[in-house]
């Protein structure tokens, strides 16, 4: 049963995420806490929140998304606040999740497929120009605002920070 700090802290990741496509003009189909599985696995596994974003128009307008001819998500969050999403790891690596973003409550965590295993990266792939630092202090920013005048914050800093780095 999820918990007020769990829920939060996925919808400000989430939301986070919006925000940065939406001025970035990148197109995303946002899945929340949909199961992933393929049944030549034998096992599945829900993600927090997750993000078609690279992969968008390829499944765009689906309904079903079978993972045997689909492409994975781009993107996944697990908050692991009461349970940890390390077991998680082989499931998402079965399935070909490139990126993965893991917050314990306190520090957030970018993964990365490299080389045959999930490596520990600070900028994200799936999100050109967002680093770990920028989104550790957002979060943080999230806990002293309301959520509106907080969505202010970052959508500014998407156009400051990373509008900028494309021209």
């Amino acid at each position: 049963m999820p918990f007020p700090p769990h829920e939060s802290y996925k919808r400000w990741l989430g939301r986070l995420i919006e925000i940065v496509t939406e001025e970035l003009d990148l197109e995303i189909r946002s899945l929340s806490a949909s199961t992933w599985s393929r049944k030549d696995l034998a096992k599945g596994v829900d993600a927090d929140e997750c993000y078609y974003i690279q992969n968008e128009a390829a499944i765009r307008g689906k309904m079903v998304i079978d993972l045997m001819v689909d492409p994975p998500p781009d993107l996944a969050i697990e908050v692991d606040i009461t349970s940890l999403s390390l077991p998680r790891l082989p499931i998402y690596r079965a399935l070909g999740v490139p990126e993965i973003w893991r917050f314990n409550g306190e520090r957030i965590v970018f993964l990365q497929w490299v080389a045959g295993e999930y490596q520990t990266t600070d900028r994200s792939a799936a999100l050109p120009g967002v680093t770990v630092d920028a989104v550790q202090y957002l979060i943080e920013q999230a806990r002293e605002r309301g959520e509106t005048s907080w969505a202010k914050t970052v959508r500014q800093w998407a156009r400051e920070q990373l509008i900028g780095q494309q021209d």
